[in-house]
């Protein structure tokens, strides 16, 4: 319960994609630990707010519907934001739009990244940089010196099943699992499927595995189930939102995910993460956060890795090294 007669009030904007929402979290935390009493919200596109249902530190989840009525709804956006009176708007994104409404918010300090085409407008410029060792959490929580917090910031975003996710999927965990995730938004962010194939069936006949994604990931799920032959396996992809996979990881004897969104809720959840890297690296800044964890790539140099930031929809030299130098027998492991 907030008590301070005028509590500061902050805005985190982060309007990209699931990954990025289940990473900025950790600002949260940081800064409810900092500011105790201070009303925090956060600006999200439209189809990321569930990720932030039962969040005990946030006050307002902000929606930009930004497919339908991008510009119209950003005017929508900036006269609540204009009426909130923020002490300070921080903004993780570095594209022009939110950098617009971040100059034009009127808050106290406005705080981002330099490489926003608007920074030069904002109070307080942060330089972004990729760099070895730096995840994102630790570049956002940058972003948070301007408000005078000098660092020791938690290294982990946090989500909030609610008891009723926890209760979806407790039937599932009668015995031990693991979950997959081999879907990708990128082509060359997943691990090819017939791998996945192979893992299934190299992992002990007494593990279930369940197959996680979006309703979209289905399909393809259901290819991997098939090929798989006879063994215990169930494709529950669109059938868990996102809080209810992320408290289905939280007990698996171990979660398989590509670099992608189920990654970083393995991280939130702290549940045990094996992270397969294919055309992407972790150097990016976006590997896993939890106790358990390690990250699998192709031992083989190649002059084209990393290709992107985010992937391709195909490999652009049409080898795709990258993911078939990764080979089953080094993710089999479960002790990690």
């Amino acid at each position: 319960m907030i008590t301070a007669i005028n509590p500061p009030r902050f805005l985190i904007i982060q309007t990209a994609f699931i990954g990025d929402v289940i990473l900025a979290t950790a600002m949260l935390e940081q800064l409810h630990e900092a500011h105790p009493n201070a009303i925090l919200d956060i600006l999200v596109r439209k189809g990321n707010e569930g990720l932030l249902a039962n969040h005990p530190f946030l006050n307002e989840v902000l929606i930009w519907n930004k497919k339908q009525s991008k510009y119209q709804d950003l005017w929508r956006l900036l006269t609540i934001i204009r009426a909130r009176h923020y002490k300070a708007v921080l903004n993780l994104q570095r594209y022009g739009t939110t950098g617009l409404l971040t100059i034009l918010s009127g808050a106290e300090k406005t705080i981002g990244y330099n490489k926003n085409p608007f920074s030069r407008f904002f109070t307080h410029q942060v330089e972004h940089r990729f760099e070895p060792g730096v995840h994102e959490i630790d570049r956002n929580a940058g972003l948070l010196r301007a408000l005078g917090m000098a660092g020791g910031f938690a290294r982990r975003p946090k989500i909030y099943p609610s008891s009723e996710d926890y209760k979806t999927v407790r039937d599932y965990q009668r015995q031990p699992y693991v979950c997959f995730a081999p879907m990708s938004v990128w082509f060359t962010k997943q691990y090819p499927s017939e791998r996945w194939v192979e893992l299934i069936q190299a992992l002990p006949e007494n593990i279930t595995i369940y197959l996680l994604g979006a309703s979209t990931d289905a399909l393809a799920c259901d290819a991997i189930k098939s090929m798989a032959g006879p063994r215990d396996v169930l494709n529950l992809a669109g059938t868990l939102s996102l809080l209810q996979s992320a408290a289905l990881q939280q007990g698996a004897v171990m979660n398989y995910v590509n670099d992608s969104a189920p990654l970083h809720l393995c991280s939130a959840m702290n549940a045990p993460t094996t992270a397969i890297f294919c055309s992407t690296v972790p150097e990016f800044g976006f590997g896993p956060l939890a106790d358990v964890s390690r990250v699998v790539q192709t031992p083989e140099l190649l002059d084209c890795r990393p290709c992107n930031l985010h992937g391709h929809k195909a490999c652009p030299l049409g080898h795709f090294r990258c993911a078939w130098g990764i080979h089953v027998d080094e993710l089999v492991q479960l002790d990690v």
